[in-house]
Protein backbone atom coordinates (compact mmCIF):
# COMPACT_ATOMS: atom_id res chain seq x y z
CA UNK A 1 0.00 0.00 0.00
CA UNK A 2 1.41 3.65 -0.85
CA UNK A 3 1.83 5.67 2.63
CA UNK A 4 0.21 8.79 2.23
CA UNK A 5 2.48 12.06 2.21
CA UNK A 6 2.12 14.11 5.28
CA UNK A 7 0.03 16.97 3.60
CA UNK A 8 -2.23 14.21 2.38
CA UNK A 9 -2.39 12.75 5.40
CA UNK A 10 -2.64 16.19 7.01
CA UNK A 11 -5.68 17.01 5.19
CA UNK A 12 -7.73 13.75 5.86
CA UNK A 13 -6.77 14.03 9.40
CA UNK A 14 -8.31 17.28 9.76
CA UNK A 15 -11.52 16.81 7.85
CA UNK A 16 -12.09 13.97 9.54
CA UNK A 17 -11.47 15.27 13.11
CA UNK A 18 -14.05 18.13 11.93
CA UNK A 19 -16.88 15.99 10.68
CA UNK A 20 -16.87 14.10 13.98
CA UNK A 21 -17.09 17.30 15.96
CA UNK A 22 -19.85 18.92 14.13
CA UNK A 23 -22.70 16.71 15.16
CA UNK A 24 -21.49 17.55 18.69
CA UNK A 25 -21.05 21.29 18.33
CA UNK A 26 -24.82 20.67 16.97
CA UNK A 27 -26.29 19.14 20.45
CA UNK A 28 -24.60 21.09 22.86
CA UNK A 29 -26.53 24.08 23.05
CA UNK A 30 -29.81 22.50 23.76
CA UNK A 31 -28.66 19.14 25.64
CA UNK A 32 -28.88 20.35 29.13
CA UNK A 33 -31.95 22.62 28.23
CA UNK A 34 -33.57 19.37 26.63
CA UNK A 35 -32.75 17.17 29.53
CA UNK A 36 -34.29 19.75 32.36
CA UNK A 37 -37.24 20.33 29.71
CA UNK A 38 -37.98 16.76 29.97
CA UNK A 39 -38.33 17.09 34.00
CA UNK A 40 -34.72 16.64 35.21
CA UNK A 41 -33.39 18.81 37.65
CA UNK A 42 -29.32 20.29 37.62
CA UNK A 43 -28.34 17.61 40.41
CA UNK A 44 -29.72 14.44 37.93
CA UNK A 45 -28.44 16.25 34.62
CA UNK A 46 -24.99 16.56 36.49
CA UNK A 47 -25.56 12.81 37.47
CA UNK A 48 -26.37 11.64 33.64
CA UNK A 49 -23.43 13.33 32.76
CA UNK A 50 -21.24 11.99 35.00
CA UNK A 51 -23.21 8.24 33.32
CA UNK A 52 -20.96 9.17 30.28
CA UNK A 53 -17.92 10.51 31.62
CA UNK A 54 -17.53 7.01 33.78
CA UNK A 55 -18.33 5.20 30.72
CA UNK A 56 -15.80 6.36 28.72
CA UNK A 57 -13.31 6.83 31.91
CA UNK A 58 -13.97 2.64 31.94
CA UNK A 59 -13.55 2.21 27.99
CA UNK A 60 -10.83 4.76 27.47
CA UNK A 61 -7.64 2.00 28.12
CA UNK A 62 -9.67 -0.97 26.23
CA UNK A 63 -10.57 0.99 23.45
CA UNK A 64 -6.95 2.59 22.91
CA UNK A 65 -5.84 -1.19 23.40
CA UNK A 66 -8.01 -2.29 20.70
CA UNK A 67 -7.39 0.30 17.91
CA UNK A 68 -3.71 -0.38 18.44
CA UNK A 69 -4.02 -4.19 18.34
CA UNK A 70 -6.90 -4.17 15.34
CA UNK A 71 -6.26 -1.24 13.68
CA UNK A 72 -7.65 2.29 14.03
CA UNK A 73 -10.41 2.52 11.47
CA UNK A 74 -12.45 0.05 12.34
CA UNK A 75 -12.46 1.33 15.85
CA UNK A 76 -13.63 5.01 14.57
CA UNK A 77 -16.33 3.80 12.07
CA UNK A 78 -17.88 2.19 15.54
CA UNK A 79 -17.27 5.37 17.14
CA UNK A 80 -19.59 6.85 14.67
CA UNK A 81 -22.35 4.43 14.45
CA UNK A 82 -22.59 4.55 18.55
CA UNK A 83 -22.70 8.20 18.23
CA UNK A 84 -25.60 8.05 15.78
CA UNK A 85 -27.14 5.79 17.85
CA UNK A 86 -26.77 7.86 21.20
CA UNK A 87 -28.12 11.55 19.74
CA UNK A 88 -30.77 9.34 18.13
CA UNK A 89 -31.93 8.18 21.50
CA UNK A 90 -31.30 11.70 23.58
CA UNK A 91 -33.68 13.49 20.76
CA UNK A 92 -36.05 10.91 21.77
CA UNK A 93 -35.98 9.87 25.38
CA UNK A 94 -38.18 10.95 27.92
CA UNK A 95 -37.48 9.54 30.90
CA UNK A 96 -34.04 9.42 33.11
CA UNK A 97 -33.05 5.70 31.90
CA UNK A 98 -33.82 6.21 28.05
CA UNK A 99 -31.12 9.70 28.42
CA UNK A 100 -29.21 7.30 30.62
CA UNK A 101 -28.73 4.62 27.59
CA UNK A 102 -27.95 7.73 25.04
CA UNK A 103 -25.66 8.92 27.54
CA UNK A 104 -24.22 5.28 28.01
CA UNK A 105 -23.72 4.86 24.44
CA UNK A 106 -22.58 8.39 23.92
CA UNK A 107 -19.83 7.50 26.53
CA UNK A 108 -18.65 4.50 24.26
CA UNK A 109 -18.85 6.37 20.72
CA UNK A 110 -16.25 9.16 22.85
CA UNK A 111 -14.34 6.41 24.39
CA UNK A 112 -13.53 4.91 20.81
CA UNK A 113 -12.95 7.98 19.14
CA UNK A 114 -10.55 9.59 21.63
CA UNK A 115 -6.74 8.31 20.47
CA UNK A 116 -7.79 6.69 17.03
CA UNK A 117 -7.37 9.31 14.43
CA UNK A 118 -4.67 11.13 16.02
CA UNK A 119 -2.71 7.99 16.00
CA UNK A 120 -3.66 7.24 12.63
CA UNK A 121 -2.05 10.55 11.54
CA UNK A 122 1.05 10.30 13.63
CA UNK A 123 1.41 6.86 12.23
CA UNK A 124 1.15 7.78 9.10
CA UNK A 125 3.62 11.05 8.68
CA UNK A 126 5.87 9.00 11.25
CA UNK A 127 6.04 6.37 8.14
CA UNK A 128 6.59 8.50 5.57
CA UNK A 129 8.78 10.91 7.58
CA UNK A 130 10.89 8.98 10.52
CA UNK A 131 10.16 9.17 13.95
CA UNK A 132 11.40 12.79 14.06
CA UNK A 133 8.86 13.79 11.63
CA UNK A 134 6.80 17.51 12.72
CA UNK A 135 3.76 17.07 13.84
CA UNK A 136 3.03 20.17 15.78
CA UNK A 137 1.48 21.71 12.71
CA UNK A 138 -1.16 19.00 11.76
CA UNK A 139 -2.15 18.48 15.17
CA UNK A 140 -2.75 22.37 15.74
CA UNK A 141 -4.88 22.64 12.63
CA UNK A 142 -7.06 19.66 13.36
CA UNK A 143 -7.18 21.25 16.69
CA UNK A 144 -8.45 24.02 14.56
CA UNK A 145 -10.81 21.83 12.58
CA UNK A 146 -12.44 20.57 15.85
CA UNK A 147 -13.16 24.26 17.19
CA UNK A 148 -14.37 25.66 14.09
CA UNK A 149 -17.10 22.42 13.36
CA UNK A 150 -18.17 23.21 16.90
CA UNK A 151 -18.30 26.81 16.20
CA UNK A 152 -20.68 25.79 13.10
CA UNK A 153 -22.48 23.89 14.91
CA UNK A 154 -23.73 25.15 18.27
CA UNK A 155 -24.48 27.98 15.31
CA UNK A 156 -27.17 25.65 14.04
CA UNK A 157 -28.14 23.83 17.18
CA UNK A 158 -28.98 26.78 18.81
CA UNK A 159 -30.61 28.41 16.58
CA UNK A 160 -32.95 25.37 15.13
CA UNK A 161 -34.94 25.16 18.22
CA UNK A 162 -35.97 28.95 18.19
CA UNK A 163 -36.99 28.55 14.56
CA UNK A 164 -38.82 25.24 15.27
CA UNK A 165 -40.53 27.01 18.07
CA UNK A 166 -42.36 29.42 15.42
CA UNK A 167 -43.72 26.98 13.77
CA UNK A 168 -46.67 24.19 14.49
CA UNK A 169 -46.30 22.81 18.16
CA UNK A 170 -43.83 19.81 17.78
CA UNK A 171 -44.56 18.24 21.17
CA UNK A 172 -47.94 18.64 20.68
CA UNK A 173 -48.05 16.62 17.31
CA UNK A 174 -45.84 13.92 19.01
CA UNK A 175 -47.20 13.62 22.02
CA UNK A 176 -44.29 15.06 23.56
CA UNK A 177 -41.94 12.73 22.45
CA UNK A 178 -40.04 14.98 20.04
CA UNK A 179 -39.69 18.66 21.02
CA UNK A 180 -38.20 21.70 19.19
CA UNK A 181 -34.78 20.77 21.34
CA UNK A 182 -34.61 17.78 19.65
CA UNK A 183 -34.11 18.71 16.70
CA UNK A 184 -30.08 19.66 16.82
CA UNK A 185 -29.53 16.10 18.09
CA UNK A 186 -31.24 14.24 15.38
CA UNK A 187 -29.88 16.25 12.79
CA UNK A 188 -26.28 15.03 14.26
CA UNK A 189 -27.11 11.70 14.42
CA UNK A 190 -27.71 11.99 10.48
CA UNK A 191 -24.31 13.81 10.06
CA UNK A 192 -22.72 10.82 12.10
CA UNK A 193 -23.59 8.59 8.90
CA UNK A 194 -21.23 10.34 6.83
CA UNK A 195 -18.36 10.77 9.20
CA UNK A 196 -18.80 6.55 9.36
CA UNK A 197 -18.36 6.69 5.06
CA UNK A 198 -16.13 9.20 5.19
CA UNK A 199 -13.68 7.20 7.68
CA UNK A 200 -14.14 3.71 5.80
CA UNK A 201 -12.94 5.47 2.45
CA UNK A 202 -10.64 8.17 3.46
CA UNK A 203 -8.31 6.24 6.07
CA UNK A 204 -6.16 3.71 4.47
CA UNK A 205 -4.42 1.65 6.73
CA UNK A 206 -1.45 -0.67 6.08
CA UNK A 207 -2.56 -4.35 6.05
CA UNK A 208 -2.96 -5.92 9.70
CA UNK A 209 -2.48 -9.79 9.68
CA UNK A 210 -5.35 -11.66 9.88
CA UNK A 211 -6.46 -12.32 13.72
CA UNK A 212 -9.10 -14.20 16.03
CA UNK A 213 -11.02 -12.35 18.77
CA UNK A 214 -9.56 -14.69 21.23
CA UNK A 215 -6.37 -13.37 20.14
CA UNK A 216 -7.74 -9.89 20.30
CA UNK A 217 -8.98 -10.12 23.66
CA UNK A 218 -5.58 -11.72 24.86
CA UNK A 219 -3.68 -8.83 22.83
CA UNK A 220 -5.61 -5.87 24.51
CA UNK A 221 -5.24 -6.32 27.69
CA UNK A 222 -1.29 -6.30 26.83
CA UNK A 223 -1.52 -3.23 25.60
CA UNK A 224 -3.38 -1.83 28.02
CA UNK A 225 -0.56 -2.69 30.32
CA UNK A 226 1.57 -0.93 28.20
CA UNK A 227 -0.37 1.97 28.50
CA UNK A 228 -0.59 2.11 31.80
CA UNK A 229 3.16 1.34 32.35
CA UNK A 230 3.62 4.76 30.55
CA UNK A 231 2.16 7.68 33.69
CA UNK A 232 4.03 5.11 36.36
CA UNK A 233 7.23 5.54 34.26
CA UNK A 234 7.73 8.83 33.11
CA UNK A 235 7.29 11.92 34.76
CA UNK A 236 6.64 13.87 31.85
CA UNK A 237 3.50 11.84 30.93
CA UNK A 238 2.49 12.04 34.61
CA UNK A 239 2.51 15.78 33.98
CA UNK A 240 0.35 15.67 30.96
CA UNK A 241 -1.81 13.42 32.48
CA UNK A 242 -2.27 15.75 35.60
CA UNK A 243 -3.14 18.69 33.72
CA UNK A 244 -5.44 16.55 31.35
CA UNK A 245 -7.12 16.16 34.46
CA UNK A 246 -7.56 19.82 35.82
CA UNK A 247 -8.98 21.04 32.10
CA UNK A 248 -11.25 18.37 32.36
CA UNK A 249 -12.59 19.85 35.61
CA UNK A 250 -12.76 23.05 34.28
CA UNK A 251 -14.32 22.33 31.32
CA UNK A 252 -16.82 20.31 32.90
CA UNK A 253 -17.53 23.31 35.39
CA UNK A 254 -18.19 25.50 32.29
CA UNK A 255 -20.56 23.08 30.14
CA UNK A 256 -22.48 22.36 33.39
CA UNK A 257 -23.48 25.79 34.56
CA UNK A 258 -23.44 27.89 31.66
CA UNK A 259 -26.71 27.08 29.91
CA UNK A 260 -28.31 27.93 32.84
CA UNK A 261 -27.16 30.93 33.50
CA UNK A 262 -27.88 31.63 29.99
CA UNK A 263 -31.36 30.60 30.27
CA UNK A 264 -31.90 32.58 33.55
CA UNK A 265 -30.42 36.24 31.82
CA UNK A 266 -33.22 34.75 28.96
CA UNK A 267 -35.73 33.90 30.91
CA UNK A 268 -36.91 30.89 29.13
CA UNK A 269 -35.32 27.68 27.91
CA UNK A 270 -35.05 28.04 24.01
CA UNK A 271 -33.97 31.84 24.15
CA UNK A 272 -31.14 30.49 26.53
CA UNK A 273 -30.46 27.69 23.96
CA UNK A 274 -29.80 30.65 21.37
CA UNK A 275 -27.56 32.66 24.24
CA UNK A 276 -25.53 29.70 25.23
CA UNK A 277 -25.37 29.02 21.70
CA UNK A 278 -23.85 32.37 20.86
CA UNK A 279 -21.04 31.68 23.51
CA UNK A 280 -20.29 28.38 23.06
CA UNK A 281 -19.30 29.67 18.83
CA UNK A 282 -17.12 32.66 20.61
CA UNK A 283 -15.59 29.62 22.85
CA UNK A 284 -14.99 27.95 20.17
CA UNK A 285 -13.75 30.07 17.86
CA UNK A 286 -11.13 31.02 20.68
CA UNK A 287 -10.73 27.36 20.65
CA UNK A 288 -9.73 27.36 16.55
CA UNK A 289 -7.22 30.51 17.05
CA UNK A 290 -5.63 29.09 20.36
CA UNK A 291 -4.86 25.72 18.51
CA UNK A 292 -3.70 27.75 15.36
CA UNK A 293 -1.41 29.32 17.08
CA UNK A 294 0.08 26.47 19.50
CA UNK A 295 2.93 26.66 17.55
CA UNK A 296 3.64 30.16 17.74
CA UNK A 297 3.16 30.06 21.35
CA UNK A 298 5.88 27.26 21.55
CA UNK A 299 8.44 29.69 19.57
CA UNK A 300 7.60 32.71 21.77
CA UNK A 301 7.71 30.83 25.05
CA UNK A 302 10.68 28.85 24.20
CA UNK A 303 9.44 25.43 24.26
CA UNK A 304 6.20 22.96 24.67
CA UNK A 305 6.30 22.85 28.16
CA UNK A 306 6.43 26.76 28.30
CA UNK A 307 3.76 26.78 26.35
CA UNK A 308 1.29 24.87 28.37
CA UNK A 309 1.83 26.20 31.41
CA UNK A 310 1.23 30.32 29.80
CA UNK A 311 -1.75 28.33 28.36
CA UNK A 312 -3.91 26.81 31.29
CA UNK A 313 -3.00 29.95 33.19
CA UNK A 314 -4.83 32.15 31.10
CA UNK A 315 -7.66 29.29 30.66
CA UNK A 316 -7.46 29.20 34.85
CA UNK A 317 -7.73 33.20 34.79
CA UNK A 318 -10.71 33.12 32.43
CA UNK A 319 -12.40 30.57 34.85
CA UNK A 320 -11.97 32.52 38.15
CA UNK A 321 -13.21 35.78 36.43
CA UNK A 322 -16.09 33.71 35.52
CA UNK A 323 -16.58 32.88 39.05
CA UNK A 324 -16.03 36.37 40.92
CA UNK A 325 -18.46 37.70 38.12
CA UNK A 326 -21.50 35.03 39.02
CA UNK A 327 -23.35 37.06 41.46
CA UNK A 328 -24.13 40.08 39.52
CA UNK A 329 -25.86 40.51 35.96
CA UNK A 330 -25.00 44.02 35.42
CA UNK A 331 -23.67 44.90 32.28
CA UNK A 332 -19.56 45.38 33.35
CA UNK A 333 -20.15 41.85 34.76
CA UNK A 334 -21.38 40.58 31.99
CA UNK A 335 -18.51 41.79 29.70
CA UNK A 336 -16.15 40.50 32.04
CA UNK A 337 -18.07 37.38 32.09
CA UNK A 338 -17.91 37.11 28.38
CA UNK A 339 -14.23 37.72 28.03
CA UNK A 340 -13.54 34.94 31.10
CA UNK A 341 -15.35 32.75 28.36
CA UNK A 342 -13.35 33.40 25.44
CA UNK A 343 -10.19 33.14 27.54
CA UNK A 344 -10.65 29.93 28.51
CA UNK A 345 -11.37 28.00 25.54
CA UNK A 346 -8.35 30.69 23.66
CA UNK A 347 -5.85 28.99 26.33
CA UNK A 348 -7.19 25.25 26.00
CA UNK A 349 -6.84 25.81 22.57
CA UNK A 350 -3.29 26.32 22.75
CA UNK A 351 -2.52 24.18 25.15
CA UNK A 352 -3.96 21.09 23.16
CA UNK A 353 -1.54 20.56 20.80
CA UNK A 354 1.63 21.52 22.81
CA UNK A 355 0.57 18.70 24.92
CA UNK A 356 -0.39 16.46 22.32
CA UNK A 357 3.18 16.76 20.71
CA UNK A 358 4.93 16.15 23.72
CA UNK A 359 3.10 12.99 23.91
CA UNK A 360 3.76 11.60 20.92
CA UNK A 361 7.47 12.62 20.46
CA UNK A 362 7.39 10.92 24.00
CA UNK A 363 5.80 7.49 22.83
CA UNK A 364 5.95 5.14 19.84
CA UNK A 365 2.83 3.41 17.37
CA UNK A 366 2.65 0.11 19.65
CA UNK A 367 0.80 2.11 22.60
CA UNK A 368 0.24 5.79 20.97
CA UNK A 369 -3.68 5.27 20.88
CA UNK A 370 -3.54 3.61 23.85
CA UNK A 371 -1.51 6.53 25.57
CA UNK A 372 -4.07 8.83 24.41
CA UNK A 373 -6.76 7.15 25.76
CA UNK A 374 -4.87 7.48 29.26
CA UNK A 375 -4.63 11.28 28.51
CA UNK A 376 -8.49 11.03 27.69
CA UNK A 377 -9.07 8.54 31.13
CA UNK A 378 -8.15 11.34 32.92
CA UNK A 379 -9.55 14.57 31.77
CA UNK A 380 -12.91 12.18 31.58
CA UNK A 381 -12.56 11.25 35.37
CA UNK A 382 -11.72 14.11 36.94
CA UNK A 383 -14.57 15.98 35.16
CA UNK A 384 -16.84 13.58 35.93
CA UNK A 385 -16.15 14.10 39.47
CA UNK A 386 -15.71 17.68 39.47
CA UNK A 387 -19.41 18.42 37.67
CA UNK A 388 -21.01 16.00 40.40
CA UNK A 389 -19.35 18.65 42.91
CA UNK A 390 -20.32 21.66 40.93
CA UNK A 391 -23.67 20.38 40.49
CA UNK A 392 -24.36 19.92 44.56
CA UNK A 393 -22.84 23.63 45.18
CA UNK A 394 -25.30 26.29 45.76
CA UNK A 395 -25.83 28.59 43.15
CA UNK A 396 -23.11 31.45 42.56
CA UNK A 397 -19.51 31.70 42.64
CA UNK A 398 -17.98 28.60 44.43
CA UNK A 399 -19.39 26.12 41.81
CA UNK A 400 -17.20 28.45 39.42
CA UNK A 401 -13.93 29.35 41.38
CA UNK A 402 -13.81 25.10 42.14
CA UNK A 403 -13.31 24.64 38.27
CA UNK A 404 -10.59 28.01 38.59
CA UNK A 405 -8.04 26.39 41.59
CA UNK A 406 -7.73 23.22 40.09
CA UNK A 407 -7.23 24.74 36.64
CA UNK A 408 -4.94 26.92 38.47
CA UNK A 409 -2.93 23.71 39.90
CA UNK A 410 -2.73 22.30 36.34
CA UNK A 411 -0.79 25.81 35.23
CA UNK A 412 1.42 25.21 38.63
CA UNK A 413 2.49 21.90 37.14
CA UNK A 414 4.62 23.21 34.45
CA UNK A 415 6.60 26.04 36.54
CA UNK A 416 8.89 23.25 37.39
CA UNK A 417 11.99 23.10 35.35
CA UNK A 418 11.03 21.62 32.16
CA UNK A 419 12.15 17.73 31.99
CA UNK A 420 15.86 17.51 30.15
CA UNK A 421 16.03 13.95 29.50
CA UNK A 422 16.14 12.71 25.43
CA UNK A 423 12.33 11.46 24.11
CA UNK A 424 11.69 8.27 24.54
CA UNK A 425 11.80 6.52 21.64
CA UNK A 426 9.95 3.28 22.65
CA UNK A 427 8.61 1.78 25.27
CA UNK A 428 8.61 -2.28 25.99
CA UNK A 429 6.37 -3.22 23.44
CA UNK A 430 3.42 -5.52 24.94
CA UNK A 431 2.51 -8.72 22.23
CA UNK A 432 0.26 -8.13 19.29
CA UNK A 433 -2.54 -9.69 18.72
CA UNK A 434 -1.14 -12.26 16.08
CA UNK A 435 1.67 -13.16 18.56
CA UNK A 436 -0.74 -14.23 21.60
CA UNK A 437 -2.06 -16.79 18.78
CA UNK A 438 0.60 -18.27 17.89
CA UNK A 439 1.47 -18.58 22.04
CA UNK A 440 4.76 -16.62 22.24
Amino acid sequence: MTVLDPRSARRRFVAATGLFWLPVGLYIPSQVLLMTERGMSLAVVAALFAVHSVTVSVMELPTGGLADVVGRRPVLATAGLLNAAALTVLALGTTVWTLAVAMLLMGSGRALSSGPAEAWYVDTVQAHSGPGAELRTGLARAGTASAAALAAGTLVGGGLPLLLRLGPDLGAATGGVLLPLSAPALLGAALGAGYVAYVLLALPEPPRPRTTLRAVLRGVPATVLGGLRLGAGDALVRRLLMTAGAAGAGLATVELLTPGRAAGLTGAPESGAVLFAALACAGFVCTAIGSHFAPLAARVTGSGEHAVLASIGLSAAGLILLGATAASDGPVALALAALGYGLIYLGLGSAGPNENDLLHHRVDSAVRATALSVRSLALQSVGALAGVVAGALPAGPPAWLLGGAVLCAGALLWARRPDQRPPLTAYPEPPRATEAAAGR
